[in-house]
């Protein structure tokens, strides 16, 4: 982490005059004049020890480390913006966060998100995403759904259902011979490993094959006829009823716990009941 760091406003008159060539645009662009622009120039360069610009009378080139530092200075400023931009979530009125996995979001929350929204249009909502599990001590969320919970201070924890695994294959692999299928292979529940851990039946999985360590891509990956893999009855639901997913046999073991943490501060907003109601319901559990 750097002690000092270059004033916001000369990294982005460098950014405007390196990306139009020229000091003039720059000012122009940036309401200001063209003495300003080249005074922060100047500035930028004395913090840096080194050149940014060739100078030959109007005209302005990049040196090597001022084309090395636009390229860091246009994604600064964009994570900046857009960071800011997301700010404006926050102000929302009728605002909920919900944090899960992307792959509960896209193959089952997102599917049945027409029907909440159906029930509640007052309910802003924000889908949060993360592959991590979060901290809603520090993180502003009020709802998190995952499979990876566990509790945490200030927050209502629950287990809402057990899910079941089974192995699956788009349904023209069925006919192929179970030496011609490939085997995908996920993590943690998703590996074989544990299905044959749990006595799971010999359906031809083999130790060579693709890696997924999501599972929303490796349940995308049988639906597309890439292999048999263990998937999670939860997330295939959607796909088994498009018939892109067929079972290779009936048996099912144990898989993880989807649960909740709703934090205890947004717990009897009108928003967070809407949503837990809707979100038990359904899932199926009371």
């Amino acid at each position: 982490m750097l002690k000092h760091w270059p004033p916001l406003n000369a990294l982005r008159g460098f950014e405007a005059a390196a990306r139009l060539g020229s000091f003039h645009k720059a000012a122009e662009e940036l309401n200001l004049t063209q003495s300003a622009i080249s005074q922060q120039i100047r500035s930028l360069e004395g913090f840096l020890e080194q050149p940014l610009f060739y100078r030959s009378g109007r005209s302005v080139a990049l040196t090597d480390a001022g084309f090395d530092l636009l390229s860091t200075t246009q994604s600064l400023l964009q994570q900046l913006a857009v960071g800011i931009r997301r700010l404006e979530q926050y102000r929302k009125p009728n605002q909920l966060v919900v944090n899960t996995t992307p792959a509960f979001a896209r193959h089952w929350l997102v599917p049945h998100l027409a029907d909440f929204h159906r029930r509640h249009p007052e309910v802003d909502l924000w889908l949060f995403t993360t592959n991590d599990t979060p901290d809603m001590a520090t993180q502003t969320i009020d709802i998190a759904v995952r499979d990876d919970l566990s509790a945490q201070a200030e927050c209502d924890y629950r287990i809402l259902l057990e899910d079941r695994l089974y192995p699956a294959s788009h349904p023209d692999l069925l006919a192929q011979a179970q030496d011609a299928r490939c085997t995908l292979h996920g993590e943690r529940e998703m590996d074989w490993s544990h299905w044959e851990l749990q006595g799971g039946a010999d359906v031809g999985q083999r130790s060579q094959g693709l890696n997924f360590s999501d599972p929303g891509l490796l349940l995308d990956a049988a639906a597309q006829g890439l292999g048999i893999a263990l998937v999670s009855r939860l997330l295939a639901e959607c796909a088994r009823a498009q018939g892109l997913l067929a079972p290779l046999t009936e048996q099912t073991v144990r898989g993880p716990n989807w649960s909740w943490l709703v934090n205890r501060d947004s717990a009897d907003d009108p928003l967070t009941r809407s949503f837990c109601s809707w979100l038990g319901e359904a899932l199926g559990v009371g």
